[in-house]
């Protein structure tokens, strides 16, 4: 049993498509990786977004 959230509402649910008509997806992040080639580029953006 896999459970996925809605992009459109933000509910989980059990199916690829939600009630609403919107794609549900993984609510889980992505793996860490050391390798990550563009993690800096992530930060950069985010610094300029104010988010960090």
């Amino acid at each position: 049993m896999i459970l996925l959230k809605c992009t459109g509402c933000g509910e989980y649910t059990l199916d690829e498509v939600h009630s609403c008509g919107q794609k549900a997806v993984s609510p889980k992040p992505a793996k860490y990786s050391p390798d990550d080639r563009y993690a800096k580029y992530r930060r950069i953006a985010k610094k300029r977004q104010g988010l960090l």
